[in-house]
């Protein structure tokens, strides 16, 4: 599997370069906005680690490209616990984040489990339907009363999850675990609240009133079949 990284910190990339490398992945490592945009152009890559700040603009500018033409998943690094920096990544199609300064070993965690994740649901040859989505395990493609909807790998793995348990109500615990099968201190219920959000967003008819998609109060979140709520 093939990496890019972007990041400025030289330390923290001679750092990840050698863990992953030791694991077997194959890195390409942009120091640059103007650098990134030039390699992406040029690769193909499983997974993208991207820093918040670089010298010359933005990891979100660089996310924002990305996610016009892939769904590869992307992991923010953020030098600092700022909530709307957070928000912001995930909300542009960030499906994880971690914040500095960091443990190499959670990060290496959090890797590996992104793109686990992403290779089990390539493998799946099924289809989930219900109340009006469609879901095209094979191919990852998703529909919405037949019009093509299209979803970030974490929305999607998300969406899958919830029509998997259709009408069985899951805890914030139980759906944070599944996507982020590392230690879950470093989640919480504020990251899946902007997950559950950008979902709807996408497969409500009306986002304020959802009826696929529905919060069951001091419980969690279920996935309704297209019964009575």
């Amino acid at each position: 599997m093939k990496i890019l990284i972007v990041e400025d910190d030289l330390s923290l990339i001679n750092g990840l370069s050698f863990a992953l490398k030791k694991q077997g992945y194959e890195l390409d490592v942009a120091r640059t906005k103007l650098e990134a945009n030039t390699i992406w152009a040029d690769g193909k890559y499983d997974l993208v680690i991207l820093d918040v700040s670089l010298p010359d603009g933005s990891g979100f500018d660089i996310c924002e490209k990305i996610r016009q033409t892939s769904k590869v998943p992307i992991i923010f690094i953020t030098a600092a616990d700022e909530e709307t920096d957070i928000i912001m990544g995930l909300d542009i199609g960030g499906d994880d984040y971690i914040t500095k300064p960091f443990k190499l070993a959670v990060l290496l965690s959090r890797i590996n489990a992104i793109l686990r994740r992403s290779n089990n649901f390539h493998q799946e040859d099924t289809e989930l339907i219900s109340n009006g989505i469609t879901v095209q395990l094979l191919k990852g493609k998703v529909y919405k009363n037949g019009a093509p909807i299209d979803l970030t790998a974490s929305e999607y793995k998300l969406l899958c999850m919830l029509m998997e348990n259709k009408d069985i109500v899951l805890s914030a615990e139980q759906i944070l675990s599944k996507l982020w099968d590392c230690d879950e201190k470093y989640v919480d219920n504020n990251t899946l609240t902007v997950y559950i959000r950008r979902l709807r967003s996408k497969i409500e008819d009306n986002p304020s009133e959802p009826e696929r998609i529905v919060t069951v109060r001091r419980m969690g979140y279920k996935w309704n079949s297209g019964g009575a709520i």
